[in-house]
């Protein structure tokens, strides 16, 4: 049987933030431990749990649950428990079983250690000493899980990322335009939540061309390790564990949309499994119905949202479907607030006059009109006292931009669905390339020619090509080589639709033509509609050209197109064509890319803007290049013109495509053989072009504009980040600590260096394994953004987060003993350095460190008990130390026994003097965050419905338990260095 008894106290090795933990079980394999304070529960392997029990000597004082204190003067065993004897603070013999401990006690482990002779190096205390220093800094910094990722400083993205990352559960959709950086704004948040502990599980539920992508982008730019779930690999984790739930394998877990929304089985083992946080990509898929019938997406998805607190919904055309469709994704996110599809309807009226009023803001107090209009959405008396302010001519030019800021701020939180979704457009952005469009005219082909006229000739002849081609129309008229294949009585024997199609000749010039008009030497996109089109495409190019162009199409495994990317992004030995069907216009990031040919069009707005996507996106530096050979007077053609002359499609995305399509669709459709209507048809879609951009300019999308990055907001944080960039300390600090984890570095030039594992090195750090060659990292961001091969060093890297982590929650550096000599200081004194630490067990998902983070409070004694530590600094003293080795050191403690227990119990009174000043820090910061996001939000609610209630309740109550957790902060031993003077010759 093990040692452990229920009731027992015991603490973690490698948690000690954990608290004092309790025992509830044990058998002879495993025990359980409760950790009341922190509210968390482990389960240890009797055998090799990391944990030691906690057992106070005589002298120490303890704490019961009830709060008074006790000094133990001895103790007694029974049935497995310490009973404590000793007298309380009024000098009253008192017992106290460990049962009734304080939960928030924690065992002083420097104490005993330091006491019984167990020293480590100095380095290793020097290291403790600094690391306390740097994660007190770090954890507390505004821009804490945004510094260390792989990306650009892009003001939209971090605005967002900080806003909706600082709210509690936070439930958004975010709409930003093709290639502006949803995902890496999921994972900005992501990663921000994770790190501070307001998340600890995340399931990502991505379409299945895409689940890839995210695992390298998750990696690559965040440095998060991800487990990817499909059937397989549930089924081999319930065949390594019988009864276990495949979706509780992984901190992070990424799932394909269709291989869960296709399994209730697996959906139900999702439900089960306790996440924090669900991502949805490409949310503009789900299908939802007002009359209940939604898809089987859409019920998944509900279903997951309804049981995990925080939602994040990713699309760039939350509009594709129409504004029910839309209204459907703000459902999932507040179905409250949400609840009916008129009412939003009526809402979306409004938001032209808010829109009007925040624009006229800048002309109050010179136009009478200017103030009513804004005095004609604002009800409440503080707005109103602002704009007569603002009005009055009396005012001083300072004092109105303060007033225009704070009712821009009040309209914006007010009205509209920003506080929901935030969506940027590249016209807001800015600093994206031009779009140059080449169109080039073919002759259509005799094979596809004969068909097409016998159309326009014969009305009935449509119905019979679509019944023997089961294609549907309009694909049969704009997709002649698709007609082609279906029309062929035997394809084995019929000619290649390629061997007859111009396309593919003129393609197949332009790849080897080096002027101005050729792609020689550079890459290329193409991108067909069917799946078909694009095999039958690339087979063309290397039969007839000699060209190895990869396909990437939905038939094609995830490896197998993850393959096809790879070599075509591959700049040295790749290839310089990637052909995709329509599914390679969604998602991928293609931005090295500058030349995109469509090879056909396709027949939704947002999908033609999906495809110019995948290369126009922030950080392209290049002007796009569109290429589109299109048949003389085809149907393809007029579509074209129809994107080209009716919407201006080509030049910029202008997010009222499928509001057009809605509108004319069906008549386009049916306009493709006749110039004459295609006409008539263009002059009406541009018409209501101008009008749709005029009343997105006036309305919500303004609204949403203005609300999805406020510049000042954006500039704090790109400059917190910019301050952790630029630490000076890192550097120092790594070199450090990777001498003592055991880890080698070589300096490369040009700020690169290589990390690689030495025979002495530490077990268990992120990326280096014993034997392997390790990995080439920088400081610079620009140098990491630059190569994906090289990895960049940070406060939040997981390489340092694992070495500060193995120091702050271990033993590590937390006991050593050094000889002094110094010409002023005689030989044989005693002086100790004490390292104390606010102690404060509270949930992670408060956060606690941000207002405070574990704080190191120094004290230095004399063996007479003078208080040194504002005359002799840490850095000084170091300087002037000298190592000894262990035997000595534990003869030295030995003979110095006596007199370093009472300078322990000094230095913890001298310590306690700094904790009210700490406390009263750390309540101040809590107080001015908290107290004014709760009043906001309170006044916000009264206006704003978007503003849940259960977001107002968990924050009055964190604002409550924080304040609890601070005001019971303790002060605990964490290292102790005795220092033993010798003469300064000696």
């Amino acid at each position: 049987m093990s040692d452990f008894s229920p009731g027992q106290r015991w603490i973690s090795d490698g948690e000690a933030e954990l608290g004092l933990g309790t025992v509830l079980s044990c058998d002879a394999r495993s025990v359980t431990i409760l950790f009341p304070a922190s509210q968390e529960t482990r389960t240890y392997n009797t055998r090799q749990a990391p944990l030691t029990r906690v057992a106070f000597g005589a002298g120490d004082r303890v704490t019961a649950a009830e709060g008074w204190q006790m000094t133990v003067d001895a103790s007694r065993e029974h049935r497995g428990l310490i009973i404590y004897q000793g007298t309380d603070g009024d000098g009253n013999a008192c017992e106290l079983p460990e049962t009734k401990l304080a939960d928030t006690m924690q065992f002083d482990q420097a104490r005993d250690r330091v006491l019984t002779g167990q020293v480590d190096r100095n380095d290793w205390f020097d290291l403790r000493f600094r690391t306390l220093h740097h994660y007190q800094r770090t954890e507390k910094h505004p821009a804490l899980g945004f510094a260390g990722p792989r990306i650009e400083l892009i003001a939209h993205q971090l605005y967002i990322a900080d806003e909706v990352a600082r709210r509690h559960a936070p439930r958004v959709l975010l709409a930003d335009e093709v290639g502006l950086g949803k995902t890496i704004e999921a994972g900005l948040i992501l990663h921000r939540l994770l790190l501070t502990g307001r998340a600890e599980r995340a399931l990502i539920l991505v379409p299945d061309s895409l689940t890839h992508q995210w695992l390298v982008e998750l990696l690559r730019r965040f440095a998060l390790n991800v487990t990817l779930l499909d059937e397989n690999q549930s089924t081999a984790l319930e065949s390594d564990a019988v009864g276990d739930n495949p979706f509780d394998s992984g901190q992070i877990i990424l799932a394909s949309q269709r291989w869960l929304f296709a399994n209730p089985a697996r959906q139900h083992q999702a439900l089960k499994a306790r996440f924090d946080l669900l991502i949805v990509d490409e949310a503009h898929h789900l299908d939802w119905r007002e009359d209940g019938t939604s898809g089987p997406g859409y019920q998944c998805v509900e279903a997951l949202s309804g049981e995990i607190d925080a939602l994040l919904l990713l699309t760039a055309t939350p509009e594709q479907m129409g504004i029910a469709s839309h209204f459907a994704r703000l459902r999932l996110l507040d179905p409250e607030r949400y609840h009916t599809l008129e009412r939003f309807r009526e809402e979306e009226r409004h938001y032209a006059e808010v829109a009007a009023a925040i624009e006229a803001l800048d002309a109050v107090g010179e136009s009478d009109s200017a103030r009513e209009r804004v005095a004609g959405v604002i009800d409440d008396a503080e707005s109103r006292a602002l704009l007569a302010t603002l009005a009055n001519p009396e005012a001083d030019a300072e004092q109105r931009d303060n007033i225009r800021a704070r009712l821009r701020e009040a309209l914006l939180d007010r009205h509209g669905t920003g506080r929901v979704m935030f969506r940027n457009s590249r016209r807001h952005v800015g600093g994206f390339p031009e779009r140059h469009l080449h169109v080039t005219s073919l002759e259509l082909p005799s094979a596809y020619r004969r068909v097409l006229r016998r159309v326009e000739r014969d009305e009935d002849y449509l119905d019979e090509l679509l019944i023997e081609t089961g294609m549907d129309h309009p694909d049969v008229l704009i997709y002649p080589d698709a007609m082609y294949r279906e029309l062929s009585s035997d394809p084995l024997n019929a000619e290649p639709w390629w061997h007859i199609d111009p396309r593919v000749r003129w393609l197949l010039e332009r790849l080897s033509d080096d002027s101005e008009a050729g792609f020689a030497g550079e890459k290329v996109l193409v991108i067909a509609h069917h799946r078909e089109t694009a095999e039958g495409l690339a087979e063309g190019l290397r039969t007839l050209g000699g060209y190895h162009a990869p396909v990437f199409h939905e038939g094609l495994s995830l490896i197998e197109r993850d393959r096809a990317a790879a070599a075509f992004a591959d700049e040295e030995d790749g290839c310089q064509v990637l052909v995709c069907s329509e599914i390679g216009s969604e998602g991928r990031n293609f931005q090295f890319c500058r030349h995109l040919v469509m090879f056909d069009m396709p027949q939704h707005p947002d999908q033609l803007e999906q495809r110019i996507g995948r290369l126009d996106r922030i950080g392209q530096r290049h002007a796009i290049e569109l290429h589109v050979p299109q048949f003389e007077n085809s149907p393809a053609a007029r579509l074209m013109r129809w994107y080209h002359e009716g919407m201006d499609a080509f030049s910029a995305p202008h997010g009222v495509g499928s509001a057009l399509f809605d509108a004319f669709g069906d008549a386009l459709a049916d306009a493709l053989l006749d110039d004459d209507e295609l006409d008539a048809i263009i002059d009406e879609t541009h018409a209501l072009f101008t009008a749709k951009l005029a009343e997105r300019d006036a309305g919500r999308n303004r609204l949403l504009e203005l609300n999805a990055c406020r510049p000042a907001r954006a500039e704090a944080v790109i400059d917190g980040v910019r301050e952790l960039d630029g630490d000076r300390a890192l550097p120092r600090y790594v070199e450090r600590a990777l001498d003592i984890f055991g880890v080698d570095s070589r300096e490369l030039g040009n700020g690169l260096m290589h990390i690689k594992p030495s025979p002495q090195m530490l077990d268990g750090l992120p990326g280096l394994t014993r034997g392997e060659d390790g990995f080439t990292a920088t400081y610079r961001r620009d140098q990491a953004l630059a190569r994906d091969d090289v990895q960049r060093l940070s406060w939040e890297h997981p390489l340092l987060r694992e070495m500060m982590g193995r120091i702050v929650d271990g033993t590590m550096g937390n006991s050593a003993l050094a000889l002094l000599g110094h010409p002023s200081i005689p030989g044989g004194r005693l002086m100790v350095e004490l390292i104390f630490r606010t102690h404060c067990p509270a949930p992670k998902r408060l956060h606690l460190n941000r207002f405070l983070p574990p704080t190191a409070v120094r004290v230095l004694l004399d063996e007479s008990g003078a208080n040194l530590s504002d005359n002799i600094s840490f850095t000084g003293l170091g300087k002037n130390l000298q190592k000894v080795n262990k035997s000595l050191a534990r003869e030295l403690i030995k003979e110095h026994h006596d007199k370093l227990r009472g300078l322990l119990e000094q230095g913890e009174s001298e310590a306690e003097r700094e904790l009210p000043s700490i406390v009263e820090a750390a309540e101040a910061r809590m107080r001015a965050q908290l107290d004014g996001e709760l009043a906001r939000l309170n006044a916000l609610a009264e206006h704003n419905p978007a503003v849940r209630d259960a977001e107002l309740a968990a924050l009055g109550e964190e604002r409550a338990a924080l304040g609890e957790a601070i005001e019971a902060t303790r002060l605990r031993l964490d290292a102790v260095r005795v220092i033993i003077t010798v003469d300064a010759g000696g």
